[in-house]
This record gives structure tokens, sequence and C-alpha cells, in this order.
């Protein structure tokens, strides 16, 4: 069972990567460290406790471009030590590939990071460390009957190709840990840009999808969404207060308190007195 500390200073990113690695069998612990200075210091702790310490690490799971030191100089820097952790490279750049298995990565991993393709990192990690490569099998599924043979109802029709569609334009499509999940438009009360991702925000939670949040913007204007900052996207009838505070202007969609840029201040205005009277 691996034990495993996961860097990388975007935090949407590091949030995923570790939802994945703790839904692997094999992982035992997965940590995060959203800096290398947290990242080493947690490091340290782990050479000093000893690779059986409770503070152990077996495998760091690293990104590239971060801001101070790059994950290319905390790899040199444990390459000094012993008997130092394990490196996975997960990087959004290819150029690095020569430098990070000079180094004895392990793997070399790209973002957007694919389930399969962190499954099989782990598995490498493994390998080299002489556990089991393979998670614990899965119990075989119980037999479908034949619901026709067995007196009951016959299975329903296929769902006609326009429902399909009315369907996917209802809704957009979320990936968590290998399972897609159907997001009701609807049910989004505001998006947030991070990077090239964007943040869904509903009453339940939140949901990274990588598509720009400009992309949004224009397919969502037709829904109500309205752009009010360049971070933020919002549903029109998902705002329930507008606050004017000393010439800023920000709005209040659920618990959350968003700010209105000074160019969509006036434009949202006309929007919430339109909306309001019809």
């Amino acid at each position: 069972m691996l034990r495993v500390l996961a860097v990388d200073d975007e935090k949407p990113l590091l949030e995923e990567l570790l939802y994945l690695l703790r839904s692997d069998p094999r992982v035992h612990s997965a940590e995060g460290a959203s800096d290398a200075t947290e990242a080493l210091r947690r490091i340290t702790r782990a050479l000093e406790s000893g690779p059986g310490g409770p503070d152990g690490i077996d495998v760091v799971f690293l990104d590239i471009h971060m801001a101070g030191l790059t994950g290319l100089d905390i790899a040199r820097l444990l390459a000094g030590f012993a008997r130092p952790p394990l490196i996975v490279f997960v990087t959004a750049h290819e150029g690095f590939a020569v430098q990070a298995f000079d180094l004895k990565a392990v793997d070399y991993v790209l973002k957007p990071v694919r389930p399969e393709r962190l499954a099989e990192a782990v598995r490498r990690a493994c390998v080299q460390l002489g556990g089991p490569d393979r998670p614990p099998a899965a119990p075989e599924p119980p037999p479908v009957r034949n619901p026709v043979s067995a007196g009951q109802q016959p299975l329903p029709r296929p769902v006609p190709e326009a429902a399909v569609a009315d369907r996917a334009a209802d809704q957009i499509a979320v990936e968590l840990g290998g399972v897609t999940r159907f997001v009701a438009i609807a049910d989004i009360a505001y998006v947030e840009a991070q990077g090239d991702y964007a943040r869904l925000h509903t009453d339940e939670g939140s949901h990274l999808v990588r598509i720009p949040l400009s992309t949004l913007e224009q397919r969502w204007a037709a829904r109500g969404f309205v752009r009010i900052h360049r971070r933020h996207l919002v549903a029109l009838g998902r705002i329930d207060e507008l606050r004017l505070d000393a010439g800023a202007t920000s709005v209040r969609v659920g618990a959350a308190e968003l700010q209105v840029s000074r160019r969509h201040a006036r434009e949202l205005r006309d929007l919430l007195m339109r909306h309001a009277t019809g």
C-alpha cells in the first residue's frame, strides 16, 4: 500500500489528483502540498521519520511548473538522499520527459490526467517498491436475468435520438475519478474561471470541467448566464441581491458574494431591472 504526496500549485488540479489517488485501492494514504516549500517540508519530515515511520512517503506525484522551485528542482534535491521517495511527474508539458527520466522518475503523466493512465503510474510505483501491482479483484456481478423469460415486462424500448439530444442540450457532462455525471444547467448558480478550466457551482457542490469560461459564456448566454467579472459567470435568475458599497458592486448568489467589475456593472443593473419587470 502506497503512501503518497501529491504536489501542484493549482488547487483544483491538486484536488482532482488527490481524489483519483485516494480512489485507488493500492494507495494507503494521499496528502497534498500546494507549493514547493510545503512539499519539501513534508518530504524532509518523511526522510527523518524513515521508510517505516509515521510520516513516511513512498511516492511523490509532482507537477513541474510551479512558483519558486520547479518539480525538476525538487527531484534533483531528492536525488542526493540515500533512500528518497519515488517520483512520478504529472505535468501539462511534454518537453521535460528526457530530464524527468534522467532523474530516475518512475513515470511521466500528462495533464489532463486520465484515471487509467494514473492507475498505470501507481502500478509502476508498486512494482518498483516490490508490492502488488494490481488492485484487489472486484466480486463477480450477479447474473442478469432475462425479464421476458422470467415472466416480467420486456425491457423498455431505446430512447429516441431526439430525446437524447434534448437531454444533452440541457446538461453538461463532468468527470470525476473516471465516472461521468450529468449536471443540469438549470442547477448551476454561477461559474468560476480557473485557468483553462471552469468550476460549476450548484447548491449541492461544485464540479470542474476543462472548458474556458469564455466558451461557456457564449454557449449559455441564451440560458440567462451573464458575465459579471473576468472570473465569474452568473445565472441571472439565481442572483438574490445586488449590493452597492462605496462605488463597488457585488451580487449575492446563495451564500456566495461575488464582485462585479466596473465594465459589467451598468449592463448587469439594466439586465436585472428588465428581468424583474418581465
